[in-house]
This record gives structure tokens, sequence and C-alpha cells, in this order.
């Protein structure tokens, strides 16, 4: 990898913090799995959570009794 100052004369203490900083994103996305990867879910957003144990038995109200365990 390459620097070039294009302008003005930078001190060693600039230099080294904009080099910190490059180096700090390059880092940080090296380490980001790939876009296609599967990140694993936690307990909060697992849908089997929210659904509880029972299935609603269908009827005439089922819809109401979806969302809400009894």
């Amino acid at each position: 990898m390459t620097i070039k100052v294009v302008r003005g004369n930078p001190t060693p203490e600039e230099l080294a913090a904009a080099l910190a900083v490059v180096r700090a994103r390059a880092a940080a996305v090296a380490a980001t799995p790939p876009s296609g990867a599967e990140t694993p879910r936690d307990a909060w957003s697992d849908p089997a959570r929210i659904a509880g144990r029972r299935v609603p038995q269908p009827g005439r109200a089922s819809w109401t009794r979806t969302y809400w365990p009894s």
C-alpha cells in the first residue's frame, strides 16, 4: 500500500495519525464477514421466542390468537 501526500507538508505526527486511521479502517473492513455470510441470531430476535409453545387451532377468531400465547 502506498500513501502519497498530494498537498501540504504534514508533520510526522499528522502523518502517523492519518496512517493510523487508514490502517484501522482497513482492519475493520477485513474483520467484517462477507455480505452473503449468515450471521447467528441472538435469543432476543429469535421468532420461536414469540411464537410460544402452542400453535393456535383454526377457527373464526384464530387470527387473534396468532401472536399472544394464552
